[in-house]
């Protein structure tokens, strides 16, 4: 006899019953890689299923949001999200893919991160002044780039150019991996970059730091100035990543994912792993990281609105 209801408890206490795939919207070596790949491995560690990350990088984020949008609803398929996929792309793209408001349940917020604002060694500006003073010397002339519209770096630099009243080129690419080569070389002058990818090339000496984005100077760079201190007073900016799944995946399912990886985010050795490159772990119920999303959704909405910033930008 099959008692009513008992079946899909039963689909419930099994989730996960199959390999899990976890989408990252950037290629290999990017923020979400680096996020995505330790929280795969201990996350198949702990349930004993491959946890599968598959790196889609593409239209700021909307190609690895529409696969999981579109994916059955069973918690299987998960997606690593940036600022852009969640709260920006529904004001840059004419069409979406999919409804970002509606397609995704959220699980938690992953982690936080400041950002850098570095120079290529050749772009004569010391300081955070003296790039404002050279960007309005040479009006859409100095180039920066990102990963595409509306991603963390996009966002950072629409937000300075803003509130500095000037004017810059903006390159999109791929991935930062690949804009992180031409501005080794030379061939963009500044970046807003997140940590993970310029750290090794200020040691070095190949890139200049200036200043950070967040309204409080970051640990691993205390002698730097934050952007506010050096001359835009109000600026903040961080950049943010959260784990979603498919809307209408079993409440219970979500909340099991939840539990399981607010414990690996807890984990000291995965933090420090993340701190390393400048990513700091979080962890919340789905519940307050959708409260989250919705506020972030108004923040940066309004100065997609406002900017008037487009794909093509």
């Amino acid at each position: 006899m099959v008692v009513p209801g008992l079946s899909g408890l039963l689909s419930h206490a099994a989730y996960p019953d199959k390999p899990l795939r976890l989408v990252a919207p950037n290629p290999a070596g990017s923020v979400t890689d680096i996020l995505s790949r330790p929280l795969a491995m201990r996350l198949s560690e702990a349930w004993g299923v491959p946890v599968v990350v598959d790196n889609r990088p593409g239209a700021g984020g909307n190609l690895a949001g529409d696969i999981v949008a579109k994916a059955p609803p069973d918690g299987q398929t998960l997606l690593m999200a940036t600022i852009g996929i969640l709260t920006v792309n529904p004001f840059l793209y004419a069409k979406m893919p999919f409804d970002a408001q509606r397609a995704f349940a959220p699980v938690t917020l992953t982690a936080t991160a400041g950002m850098l604002l570095v120079v290529h060694p050749s772009t004569p500006a010391q300081n955070l002044k003296e790039l404002i003073a050279l960007a309005r010397a040479r009006p859409g002339q100095l180039t920066y780039p990102s990963s595409g519209a509306g991603t963390t770096p996009h966002l950072a630099a629409a937000l300075f150019l803003a509130m500095t009243h000037t004017k810059m080129i903006h390159v999109a690419y791929k991935g930062s991996p690949q804009y992180v080569i031409d501005l080794l070389t030379g061939r963009l002058e500044l970046a807003f970059a997140s940590m993970p990818n310029v750290i090794p090339h200020i040691k070095t000496g190949r890139l200049r730091l200036l200043a950070t984005t967040m309204d409080q100077r970051d640990a691993q760079f205390p002698q730097a100035p934050t952007i506010a201190e050096a001359g835009v007073p109000g600026y903040d900016m961080r950049s943010w990543y959260g784990l979603l799944t498919t809307a209408g995946t079993p409440q219970a399912n979500v909340d099991k994912l939840n539990t399981e990886v607010v414990r690996i985010l807890a984990l000291p050795e995965l933090r420090a792993q993340y701190q390393v490159a400048g990513l700091y772990a979080a962890g919340t119920t789905p519940a307050a990281f959708g409260a989250y999303i919705t506020a972030e959704r108004e923040k940066w909405g309004k100065l997609a609105k406002s900017a008037d910033l487009r794909p093509e930008l």
